[in-house]
């Protein structure tokens, strides 16, 4: 795979959105630019840039970022990859989404140093000399980088930034095999509608995440405890809503910033400034970046699935960092196999097939309708099917 080289100017007038930009390899020399980057990018990119959520919980939505909150932003990222000194980046993540318009486009121009873009899982990886470098990831990027760990070897360190899901397990793998002290990993927690909320240096004993500068917790409002002036700290005690407030949040078109956000995610707090967190709200999961409804999914497959019961439970995955899997209670009296089920539902237009498909005895669910035990596979998992 050769990497072309565009000129930063050409690669910001194709703008983050661009088939060019986002589908094929290309390189930029920001080291090589003979003007301030922060200049060209105000004379270039547009005012405004919008980005759209992936639609998967419901239809599409369009979020709109100022050109100076995405610059600030990017300088925020730049900051966390600062004290690793890299020399190069390598980034694997898409310019159309604001991680990757931050990360991809606007970070490199940031830190003054070439970027070389890499869309695709397979491939080769820029034939450059050893050195320092930081590697723009997504979920998939670490298995990708598994099998090229020769090129990680000869590097002197590599500095990884992550956002997008829940990092995979085979980041945990790579970081054993590249070898002690030969990578780190900083994590971005945060949204199309927020930017970035947070962030950590990921270790194998999970460590709480921690505010970036511009962003304060906003407390419940339904909490008795919540402090009059709307912020300070939620309820450490317990597992909380994320809400928060920043200048950096988005706006729908045609109308003001928000005010405040209240994400998908659940969190317990750990001071005034830090948290833990806990889990999604309302049965999501987040596969490669994109959103998805469990429910959304049950209802699909109830639909094309003759069955007593069935669920769809959320699962860490090495290449997306989540996934699902659907567990399927067969009609009284009657049989399916997986088999079976799959070909019911591989025709349909799902947001996601699920990773794997068990048929079981029973499901438990809570009064609120909720699974909380799954009973054992079945013997007759690979009898006929009905």
């Amino acid at each position: 795979m050769s990497h072309p080289e565009l000129t930063p100017h050409a690669l910001l007038t194709a703008g983050p959105a661009a088939p060019g930009v986002n589908e094929r390899p290309w390189l930029v020399r920001w080291d090589l630019l003979g003007e301030d980057a922060g200049d060209l990018v105000r004379r270039t990119l547009p005012p405004t840039l919008d980005f759209h959520t992936s639609g998967t919980t419901g239809p599409s939505e369009c979020w709109r970022r100022t050109r100076d909150q995405l610059w600030e932003e990017a300088g925020m990222l730049a900051a966390l990859l600062g004290p690793e000194r890299p020399e190069a980046v390598l980034s694997f993540a898409p310019p159309r989404h604001v991680y990757g318009a931050l990360a991809t486009l606007l970070v490199p121009a940031r830190l003054r140093l070439p970027v070389w873009y890499r869309p695709h899982f397979f491939g080769a990886l820029p034939p450059s000399p050893v050195g320092r470098w930081a590697v723009v990831a997504v979920p998939w990027s670490f298995s990708a980088l598994r099998r090229k760990r020769a090129w990680i070897e000869a590097r002197e360190r590599v500095a990884v930034l992550h956002s997008t899901a829940m990092l995979p397990s085979a980041a945990q793998d790579f970081v054993q095999e590249a070898g002690p002290g030969r990578v780190s990993v900083r994590e971005v927690f945060g949204s199309t509608e927020t930017g970035g909320i947070a962030w950590r240096e990921w270790g194998p004993d999970d460590p709480p995440w921690d505010l970036f500068d511009d962003v304060e917790f906003v407390p419940d409002p339904h909490d008795p405890h919540a402090p009059d002036d709307g912020v300070g700290t939620p309820d450490a005690d317990a597992d909380v809503p994320l809400t928060v407030r920043s200048p950096r949040l988005a706006a729908r078109p045609g109308l003001a910033p928000l005010p405040t956000w209240q994400t998908d995610d659940l969190v317990r707090p750990c001071g005034a400034r830090r948290f833990r967190f806990s889990g999604r709200r309302g049965g999501l999961v987040k596969i490669n970046g994109r959103r998805v409804s469990l429910g959304a999914v049950e209802r699909a497959l109830r639909a094309v699935v003759d069955c007593a019961d069935l669920a769809c439970l959320p699962v860490a995955d090495e290449l997306s960092g989540e996934h699902l899997e659907l567990y399927v209670v067969p009609p009284p009296g009657r049989r399916l196999d997986r088999a079976r089920v799959r070909a019911l539902i591989a025709g349909h237009d799902l947001t996601v097939q699920p990773r794997h498909v068990h048929i079981v005895d029973r499901i438990d669910r809570s009064p609120t309708g909720l699974p909380r035990r799954i009973h054992p596979t079945r013997p007759a998992d690979a009898g006929a099917a009905t």
